[in-house]
């Protein structure tokens, strides 16, 4: 189960479907709390006795502890086995650690938006740090206020968000959007009244909203706020402000940066102006608008995946299933990578299409339904065959394919193949089929000028080419892919491109080249907005760097394996020679998700499997692969592989012909 974990407010913990757990008393949330404070790191239940009781514990205060994260473990993993090790909140050492995700703690999100947004440009900016701001619900550690152990965090997280407050409006008066600043800044300048930079961004933001005596006001109530509550005079910065505007100096109003950000600013604000808020035509300009945000970067696709659901959930409430429809139906933006960002998010998005579908009335037009079937099929990518789901993810995807060549819209043939492709993954060895999808993708869209599918094309293409070993023609698709992208500002381009490189050096180069590559790659994803790809993506790669060229398994145990820990758990107790343990975890594991790094986790599987002597196992590999025999395992990925798929399966039938 996926829990997120809040703190810029009240501590608490969700599920994936956003309810909130059961976190019994405070001391329970103390401990929760102490442990996110940690960051993943171990907290001795020494240190944590004397967090809670302080000088004078009870006498039984080691047990009371222990009790504790028994019931916060029974609350955080609900379906644990009893008797299984927690993978959440884990005993280590001396104490215990919290291994929550980097993407499932608000704080977390909260940092990673504010400092990615640091490098963007204005109108970027002002979106990534007003989505970073809507995640606080209240002051940190709410409910451990005066405890001792927080208030550093506190602090920290505190003066973090109100320097976010005042770069948001920085960034907002350099895309020419004073007028929008002012509502916020007044309200923190009387909240915080001794920070002197938010009074001179208020009076700047009032200045250059034509409101020059208010401008003035400003400072001047500045000036006697600062001596009654403080006992200063301003500083220099504030003090040069008042003489600035005095004078009208030059510099104080230069209007936005460039043209683009006046008409955007000119253009927004007529918008906000002339449609009322309430219009349902804002639904559609905001689905419209989180397509283009979604392809910006990581804090773009971040705020894009969120503010899509809203915008789905909004549309649904209005009962007008057309809108609805046209606001599902917006973001058909190209997706590469088969483990979905947010499962609980993808089956909300599949279940308003499918209502959605059904709530149509028969005069609809066609290509209203194909692309609520393509987004039935892109969405669902990765379900596993056995909840038949995806039979009818596959069925969706070739039902919108086949509307989109009647009504001849090259725009939704592109989203409906996007669909077909997310549904090439029934079985291995189907590079061959995903590349003439991929060819035809590229086709279409360069035909169209449409280059953020053309980049998909390209994309696919790499990978094709890749399982194939061809990586004379994948460096070709790479290359476009870069060059499409440099030229139409796609910055989540080189992540991928980057990591097919690192993909190529492990299969050409020697083991300590190819593992600095990876490391390389892995920087990529710091902020890409794409935990989908992200979560243990790096220890994976080095495993399997290391069994593609007959290394023996070294591993950083404090390594997050991410959603790919089942499939190599085994080796991993292999090599720490937990036999045993590795037998009896083979016994039950199941088969890998048909997604672009089945053949990959097919043969770390098969390796166990091997060395254990588990010849069902062993057979259930050699069924799986034996489809791939021609390809590199996991290089359909366009981002590692374990070697040719051929050397597994002949190290099977090896073992298999043994008595």
């Amino acid at each position: 189960m996926h829990v997120e974990f809040g703190v810029l407010g009240p501590v608490a913990a969700w599920d994936e479907t956003a309810e909130p757990l059961a976190l019994k008393g405070p001391r329970h949330r103390a401990v929760l709390a102490r442990l996110l404070i940690a960051r993943r790191r171990v907290v001795p239940v020494a240190r944590l006795v004397e967090d809670l009781w302080g000088a004078r514990p009870p006498a039984d205060a080691v047990g009371t502890v222990r009790t504790f994260v028994a019931g916060l473990r029974r609350a955080l993993e609900p379906a644990r086995a009893p008797r299984t090790p927690s993978r959440l909140l884990v005993t280590e050492g001396p104490g215990y650690a919290l291994r929550a995700a980097p993407d499932r703690v608000d704080a977390w999100c909260f940092e990673r938006a504010a400092a990615s947004s640091a490098d963007e440009p204005p109108a970027q900016a002002v979106a990534t740090l007003t989505g970073a701001l809507e995640l606080w619900r209240g002051p940190a550690y709410a409910d451990f206020a005066e405890e001792p152990w927080a208030r550093a965090e506190r602090s920290r997280l505190t003066e973090l968000r109100l320097s976010t407050v005042e770069r948001r409006a920085e960034a907002q008066l350099a895309l020419g959007a004073a007028a929008e600043a002012v509502p916020d800044l007044d309200a923190h300048v009387a909240e915080h009244p001794w920070r002197e930079d938010a009074w001179q961004l208020l009076a700047l933001a009032l200045y250059r909203s034509g409101r020059q005596a208010d401008a003035l006001s400003v400072l001047r109530r500045a000036r006697r706020t600062l001596r009654e509550q403080l006992g200063v005079e301003p500083g220099p910065r504030l003090r040069r402000t008042e003489e600035d505007i005095l004078r009208h100096a030059d510099h104080l109003d230069p209007g936005p940066a460039d043209t683009a950000a006046q008409v955007w600013a000119q253009a927004t604000a007529a918008y906000d102006s002339t449609v009322p808020s309430r219009a349902r035509t804002r639904l559609e300009s905001t689905a419209g608008l989180m397509r283009d945000l979604a392809v910006t970067g990581g804090g773009g696709l971040e705020a894009a995946r969120r503010h899509r659901a809203a915008a789905v959930a909004a549309a649904e409430q209005l009962g007008d299933p057309e809108l609805t429809a046209r606001v599902i139906g917006a973001y058909d933006v190209p997706a590469i990578w088969t483990r979905s960002d947010d499962l609980a998010q993808a089956d909300l998005l599949v279940g308003a299409a499918e209502r959605t579908l059904r709530l149509l009335p028969p005069t609809a037009h066609d290509a209203s339904r194909a692309r609520l079937l393509a987004t039935i099929a892109v969405e669902s990518r990765g379900t596993p065959p056995a909840d038949g789901g995806s039979a009818r993810a596959h069925q969706a995807a070739h039902q919108a394919e086949q509307i989109a060549r009647r009504v001849n819209d090259a725009t939704l043939l592109l989203f409906a193949l996007n669909g077909v492709f997310m549904q090439t993954f029934e079985r291995a060895g189907l590079a061959d089929r995903r590349d003439t999808i991929g060819a035809e993708i590229m086709t279409v869209a360069a035909h169209h000028g449409l280059f953020t599918y053309e980049v998909l094309g390209c994309l696919i293409r790499l990978q094709s080419h890749g399982a194939k070993g061809d990586f004379t023609g994948a460096d070709r698709y790479a290359a476009a892919a870069d060059a499409l992208s440099e030229r139409h500002e796609l910055p989540l381009v080189p992540v991928f491109t980057t990591w097919y490189r690192a993909l190529r050096t492990a299969a050409t180069e020697p083991l300590p080249r190819a593992e600095s590559a990876y490391r390389e790659a892995a920087k990529t994803l710091d902020g890409s907005g794409m935990p989908g790809l992200e979560n243990g993506l790096l220890p994976l790669a080095l495993l399997s760097l290391q069994v593609s060229h007959g290394a023996p398994v070294v591993f950083d145990a404090h390594a997050d394996w991410g959603p790919y820990e089942p499939w190599v758990r085994p080796l991993l107790l292999l090599s720490e020679g937990c036999d045993q343990d590795a037998v009896r975890l083979l016994r039950s594991v199941p088969s890998p998700p048909r997604d672009l790094l089945y053949e990959a986790l097919w043969c770390l599987l098969a390796r166990a499997a091997v060395a254990v002597g588990d010849r069902a196992l062993m057979r259930r590999a050699h069924t799986a692969l034996e489809p791939a025999r021609d390809e590199l395992a996991g290089a359909g990925s366009g981002l590692l592989t374990v070697g040719p798929v051929a050397v597994h399966l002949d190290a099977l039938a090896d073992a298999l012909s043994r008595p």
